[in-house]
């Protein structure tokens, strides 16, 4: 008996059984083996062998992370505001018997729960709490998916929040709001400024009052500032303080009239003190000329006689 065609044909049978019984898996692969239905444990990565026949089957299973995109949900806020929100949820799975046994769908499931929890969540805030504390709020929604998702072997690693979309009522009026908030602001960095100008310029006056150079360096930088912008035309008042140096100098002719009137005085002092009676007081009237002429008449000083002594002369006593 030819026993060759039996043995050809057992190897092609096991060369067949060994070939449908190996696989390979990558890095972020592993496989659920089923051993006549059993689970037997997680395999992978790289080359793996099953029983052959159908005795053994795996389910791959992906471990990278998933981006599931939330659909906008129409929710309402605790202080009764109407919006729009949707978010991306971010999970990857953490087990993979228990992602194949537990659940049927693990996908779904999680898009489903992530749905629920953000309106939730929503619910449960204030539209100036959701628009001010978004991180907080995806924190919390990530926390309440991923304590969902635990039995089913899923970790959620990230929630976000991408757009939350108003009403347009309610956006004219957080426009309003935030307009009259811009204004309030810059109405009191205003008042702040014109209050430090005020003090600065206070100081300025008083330096200038000390110091009166100071305006007129002052004048002539703002002609400066008015010059480079190319006007046709500049007015440049000239302050008279600048000429009353010149006006109080006495000019040639101012000299000679002061000399003649110096010396006109000065002999009608003389005169005067001349003609003057030997009696009466005659050291107030001589004090008197020469402050006249500004001390500049030197007459000869005489003791003045007292008027007793001038009376008894004229009895004869």
């Amino acid at each position: 008996m030819d026993l060759a065609p039996i043995l050809i044909g057992a190897a092609a049978i096991g060369v067949t059984a060994l070939l449908t019984s190996l696989r390979i898996l990558f890095e972020y692969e592993r496989g659920v083996v089923f051993r006549l239905g059993k689970l037997t444990r997680a395999k992978g990565p790289g080359l793996i062998f099953l029983a052959p026949f159908g005795i053994e089957r795996m389910r791959k299973m992906d471990l990278r992370i998933v981006a599931l995109d939330i659909a906008p949900q129409d929710t309402i806020t605790k202080d009764n505001v109407t919006l729009r929100v949707n978010a991306v949820v971010y999970f990857r799975v953490s087990d993979p018997t228990r992602a194949v046994v537990e659940i049927e769908d693990y996908y779904f499931a999680t898009s489903q729960l992530a749905q629920t929890t953000l309106r939730s969540v929503i619910g449960q805030s204030e539209l100036d709490e959701l628009l001010a504390q978004r991180k907080r709020i995806n924190e919390v929604v990530r926390e309440i998916i991923d304590e969902g998702t635990d039995p089913w072997g899923i970790e959620v690693t990230g929630v976000e929040i991408k757009d939350i979309d108003l009403p347009q009522e309610m956006k004219r009026a957080m426009a309003k709001q935030a307009e009259a908030e811009r204004e309030r602001r810059a109405k009191v960095i205003a008042a702040e400024g014109e209050y430090q100008a005020s003090t600065k310029l206070v100081l300025a006056a008083e330096i200038m009052e000390r110091f009166p150079t100071a305006l007129q360096l002052r004048f002539l930088q703002t002609v400066v500032e008015i010059a480079a912008e190319n006007n046709s035309t500049t007015l440049f008042p000239i302050p008279i303080d600048i000429f009353r140096p010149f006006l109080d100098r006495p000019g040639p002719r101012d000299e000679a009239d002061r000399e003649a009137t110096l010396k006109a005085l000065k002999a009608a002092a003389e005169s005067m003190l001349e003609a003057l009676p030997q009696g009466g007081d005659r050291a107030a009237i001589e004090a008197a000329a020469r402050k006249m002429i500004g001390g500049s008449v030197e007459a000869p000083a005489a003791e003045p006689v007292p008027v007793t002594a001038r009376r008894d002369e004229g009895r004869g006593v």
